[in-house]
């Protein structure tokens, strides 16, 4: 393994002092180093991939310094289009330093959201034109990689990409932790949530812990998930598969249980649905200003104010709360409310460790749900 120290001065070597992207797993020792050590006008942590792809570009236009760019593999489909249509070669011809988390490696056990994204990394950025290469784990072999990536860009202009295996970074401990004081814990919060729901009603959850614990739950009250679609992947857009749903069956309560990283990386989502106004639509955002499933980096989510944006978006009602007996007060409100309503809930950042993963398969899922959606109207 590599540390991060040593990457870090290899790049600031040759140039590279901005860094942003999305935090991912893989890369989670690597984005604990930058939130740490990196200022933070040079180290910005980004809603989505796109998002990073293009600050870099402006960075690299204001400098000429070549700026790196870090995300999940699964993150290369919201950076496809500004790297096709704005960094490319035919287009301005900017160079960024890729580093991909490459999740899903074949021959590697990996959740089943990132089997097809894994198998097809190489060959998608192939299919881009973008020249790559997978980071060795030998701290000589690494500075060579890099000599080597350095000089394309420089001489081309174009994007490199250097793939991220499993325990490619040493260990380094996130120190700059911002760590919430508030009274729930998210898995407390859904539960309340949970407990509170019709028998009709149904949920569509966001990828990474809310989904894990909302499937734990209902283990453990001994209830089936026909009621829940776990969207484990497609970081997001639960909000809006939760919108197709409510549009189709109006007399059924659709509530999208969301995390505060994912409901930034499509804000604009939240214009459709206030737009539409779906009045069967509740919109809960489990917020503790963290990417929690990749490492805890922070998001920006507990400096804004999301109520405030959901209504400037249409929603009909907006309620935050960070209490549980407040918590317990509105969603009996809620109830008697005509939405799209959007609950922010403020909880502390963490998972327990022995927090399990849905034991049955994605297309189980999708199958019992659409069996008891069937029966609803």
């Amino acid at each position: 393994m590599i540390s991060s120290e040593y990457f870090i001065e290899l790049l600031n070597k040759r140039g590279t002092g901005f860094f942003s992207g999305v935090p991912d797993s893989l890369l989670r020792n690597l984005c604990a180093y930058i939130t740490d050590y990196i200022d933070k006008e040079c180290g910005i942590i980004t809603v989505n991939e796109g998002t990073a792809i293009a600050l870099a570009a402006g960075h690299y236009l204001a400098t000429g310094k070549i700026p790196l760019v870090y995300m999940q593999n699964s993150g290369l489909g919201n950076a496809v289009n500004p790297l096709l249509s704005l960094v490319d070669k035919e287009i301005y011809n900017i160079p960024i330093l890729l580093l991909i988390g490459w999740r899903g490696m074949p021959g590697v056990k990996d959740e089943p959201q990132h089997i097809k994204q894994g198998r097809v990394t190489g060959s998608l950025l192939d299919c881009m034109e973008i020249k790559h290469a997978v980071l060795a784990k030998d701290t000589d072999e690494v500075a060579g990689q890099i000599d080597d990536a350095y000089i394309y860009m420089q001489t081309s202009k174009e994007p490199f990409a250097l793939i991220i295996e499993k325990d490619t970074f040493e260990d380094h401990t996130l120190q700059n932790n911002n760590l919430s004081n508030y009274e729930m814990t998210r898995e407390r919060a859904i539960q309340f949530v949970v407990d509170s729901l019709n028998k009709d009603a149904v949920v569509v959850s966001t990828t990474g812990m809310i989904s894990r614990e909302l499937f734990e739950y209902r283990e453990k009250r001994g209830q089936g998930h026909e009621h829940d679609f776990l969207s484990v992947g497609s970081m997001g857009h639960a909000s809006h598969i939760a919108l197709g749903i409510a549009l189709m069956k109006k007399s059924t309560n659709v509530y999208c249980f969301d995390g505060d990283g994912a409901v930034l990386m499509h804000l604009g989502a939240l214009a459709t649905i206030g737009t539409i106004k779906p009045d069967n639509y509740i919109h809960i955002v489990f917020n503790n200003g963290a990417h929690d499933s990749v490492g805890g980096q922070p998001t920006v989510a507990l400096n804004i104010d999301l109520c405030q944006v959901a209504l400037s978006s249409g929603y009909c009602f907006a309620f935050s709360v960070e209490k549980e007996t407040d918590l317990h007060a509105i969603l009996n409100i809620i109830k008697e409310k005509t939405g799209p309503v959007f609950l922010e809930i403020k909880v502390r950042k963490g998972a327990r460790n022995d927090l399990g993963r849905p034991t049955t398969t994605p297309v189980q899922n999708k199958d019992d749900f659409m069996d008891f959606l069937s029966r609803r109207i």
